[in-house]
């Protein structure tokens, strides 16, 4: 201990001793994020005792879940949150007659283990950590920028769940206008988030901005020949066929109606008028 520190008096020391440990502890904290965060294979981590700096570590958690620490040996970190993990080290060093008191304190410097990916569709995809043990879907599409405008209302989730494959399909509009909350599930490390290209109709022909447009829900082909600008001064709404891709690969040629549901990949041919 600093001499300068043994020299004042006892009750001021301890003063002195609690208001940096509870500095440290602050600190600890502000960098490690979400003292709930689930620690995982892959993560690298700084353990630091108070008073102790012999025993200072910075190692990454093996595939096992454990780091070596030293006088204790092995000790299994994995899924523990930081605050825990903290404990579970002083507690072994105490246990095991090594300090009194021990105050730890665990910095998470790299998160790997708990990452989620998210593809497709999406303003940034790539891998991004679980800040929290409660990160819900809507949040990591928050973290990759949100579904781009190309992209479905429908996100499929995969990951493993109890040791078995996982896979759920999320209706994104129903969680929010329908209040369907439940659908918001909690992603775990490894989960993949996709999102597809929307469904697309295509309309050429007599209209005026030919090309492909996305569905919206519950489209007629009125909606959609309005969306391509209508036909044009030579075409006809009245003489439309509508191309429509069978199960089989096959096209069935139709002549829609103006209530007709549009379809995924339906082709809309606006003809020309007959007079």
């Amino acid at each position: 201990m600093n001499p300068a520190l043994m020299s004042l008096p006892s009750r001021l020391r301890s003063l002195l001793l609690l208001v940096a440990s509870a500095f440290l502890s602050f600190g600890a904290q502000a960098q490690t994020g979400p003292v709930d965060y689930p620690l995982a294979a892959g993560d690298t981590v700084r353990v630091q005792v108070f008073q102790n700096p012999d025993l200072t570590l910075e190692t990454r958690i093996t595939e096992s879940g454990t780091i070596s620490f030293p006088l204790i040996g092995s000790i299994r970190l994995g899924g523990l949150p930081v605050s825990a993990a903290e404990k579970k080290i002083a507690d072994a060093l105490k246990s095991g007659g090594f300090l009194q008191n021990p105050q730890v304190t665990l910095l998470l410097t790299q998160i790997r283990g708990s990452q989620v990916s998210v593809l497709g569709q999406v303003g940034r995809p790539g891998r991004f950590p679980l800040e929290t043990a409660s990160t819900r879907l809507s949040d990591m599409l928050a973290n990759a920028g949100g579904t781009a405008p190309g992209g479905d209302d429908v996100v499929i989730v995969s990951g493993q769940r109890a040791g078995k494959p996982f896979r759920k399909l999320v209706d994104l509009p129903a969680l929010f206008l329908r209040e369907r909350s439940e659908d918001d599930i909690v992603l775990q490390g490894g989960d993949v988030v996709y999102v597809h290209r929307a469904p697309v109709f295509y309309v050429y022909g007599e209209a005026q901005r030919p090309g492909s447009f996305r569905i919206e829900r519950s489209m007629t082909v009125m909606q959609a020949l309005a969306l391509a600008g209508g036909p044009t001064a030579r075409g006809s709404r009245d003489r439309l066929q509508l191309h429509r891709q069978q199960d089989d690969g096959s096209v069935r040629l139709l002549a829609p109606q103006m209530n007709d549901l549009v379809m995924p990949n339906d082709v809309l041919y606006v003809r020309e008028s007959l007079f």
